[in-house]
């Protein structure tokens, strides 16, 4: 492994990063990213999309303090796209956005630059209160805030642009454009959640005094077809081949495996198992307190001894030495960082692929509704159901409990025939 210096030597453009203004926070940037156990290749990459950008930054005059996320937009948006620094340069702007990232984390541990700037439009500080009403008012998981935030937005941002926002001056007329809008590129289930965020926003709004009862009865109603079908799980012979299909040899094979043996016993949702932390396990009482399930409640849930095997496996043999205190963290660089809701899916779509289940599965859910039914046709409860599931409403869970019609097809008697 080369030092910092011999690393920054053996650039081509190595006077663009020590002469520029990044010279003073290169080394301890280098040393951030070797501890966190990324290659030499992919280091050297990033410092040449640094050096690019230290270049451009000391043209426009840009010390440490001017760095932040405004500032890397737009290097990104408008310098490197119509880019004439002198070659060899760096272009990539994957390179570029993840690198420059990394290096604003760095500048805000040393105390080199200042907080993320916060916009002060009125659109935004509109969203600021809508998204700390369905936080502490509502009480919804960061992943619903985040989508109901996108979509409202998108929506106030086509009304009021830079405009103070006013509620008043939304018709019934611009609901139904905005529904019929979206209509045209998103499929029903999606129309749905996207009038569930509209009419989200109208209680807030409601609640600040507004008259919003001629917009709320605007939003159409949509047909819900999800009662049509018994939800896809998995038969006993498609859970084993999926069960097998990882490598309980290799570290990121015991953590995959872990992960599925918490959805597949336990019905968790792929967020709870990301936020799952060491200190979620009482392993003297056997219990598992999910800290983060939906709804912001707290799910007491007992241990099934496969479960716990699978994660003490992981733990001993196959989990990295690393200071984060989440349960399931990343095995490649960066080393150590929790595994992402988006990452859970992932490495359960990989699972689905290899045991030849692609074709019919690809969530991290499916093994939820798989638990349920299974749960179901064993002849428990749906309060037992509703409980292992976290189920505010029985309502939810009675669509395990419909009519299984292939079960009917078992045991029904064939259709008398007339004797002549």
């Amino acid at each position: 492994m080369l030092s910092a210096e011999r690393l920054i030597a053996s650039l081509v453009r190595r006077t663009w990063l020590t002469d520029g203004p990044l010279g003073p926070i290169i080394p301890t940037y280098i040393n951030y990213l070797r501890g966190q156990r990324y290659a030499e290749g992919t280091l050297r990459a990033y410092l040449k999309s640094l050096a690019h950008f230290g270049f451009w930054a000391r043209a426009e005059g840009l010390g440490l303090a001017d760095i932040d996320e405004s500032l890397i937009n737009r290097f990104i948006q408008v310098h490197l796209r119509s880019c004439n620094c002198p070659p060899p340069r760096a272009r990539y702007i994957y390179n570029a956005r993840t690198s420059l990232r990394k290096l604003v984390f760095v500048l805000r541990q040393e105390g080199f630059c200042r907080s993320e700037s916060k916009s002060s439009t009125p659109v935004s500080r509109e969203l600021m209160q809508f998204r700390q009403y369905l936080s502490e008012t509502c009480g919804y998981a960061e992943t619903t805030i985040i989508y109901r935030l996108k979509h409202i937005s998108d929506f106030l941002d086509g009304h009021f642009d830079s405009d103070p926002v006013d509620i008043s001056h939304i018709t019934p007329a611009d609901i139904e454009k905005c529904m019929a809008d979206y209509a045209k590129r998103w499929r029903p289930a999606s129309l749905r959640v996207i009038r569930s965020n509209l009419r989200s926003y109208l209680r807030f709004r409601a609640m600040q005094g507004d008259q919003t009862q001629s917009l709320m009865a605007a939003l159409p109603k949509l047909a819900d077809w999800s009662q049509a079908a018994l939800p896809k799980a998995l038969n006993e012979s498609e859970l084993d081949r999926f069960e097998h299909a990882f490598d309980l040899s290799s570290p990121v094979g015991r953590r995959d495996y872990a992960i599925a043996r918490c959805l597949i016993d336990l019905g968790l949702r792929g967020q709870e198992v990301a936020h799952l932390v060491l200190e979620s396990f009482d392993w003297r009482n056997g219990t598992l307190t999910v800290p983060n399930s939906k709804g912001r409640r707290m799910l007491r849930l007992p241990l099934p001894w496969q479960t716990g095997k699978a994660i003490a496996n992981y733990l001993q043999k196959g989990r990295p030495t690393t200071s984060s205190r989440a349960l399931f963290v990343v095995h490649e660089a960066p080393v150590g960082k929790p595994l992402s809701t988006n990452g859970i899916r992932a490495t359960m779509s990989y699972a689905f692929k290899r045991s030849g289940l692609d074709k019919q599965f690809c969530n991290t859910h499916v093994l939820r509704h798989t638990l349920a039914l299974r749960l179901q046709r064993s002849g428990a409860s749906l309060k037992e159901i509703a409980d292992l599931l976290g189920h505010q409403s029985y309502e939810t869970t009675t669509k395990y409990a419909r009519v299984d019609l292939e079960g009917l097809r078992a045991v029904t008697l064939p259709w008398p025939v007339r004797q002549s």
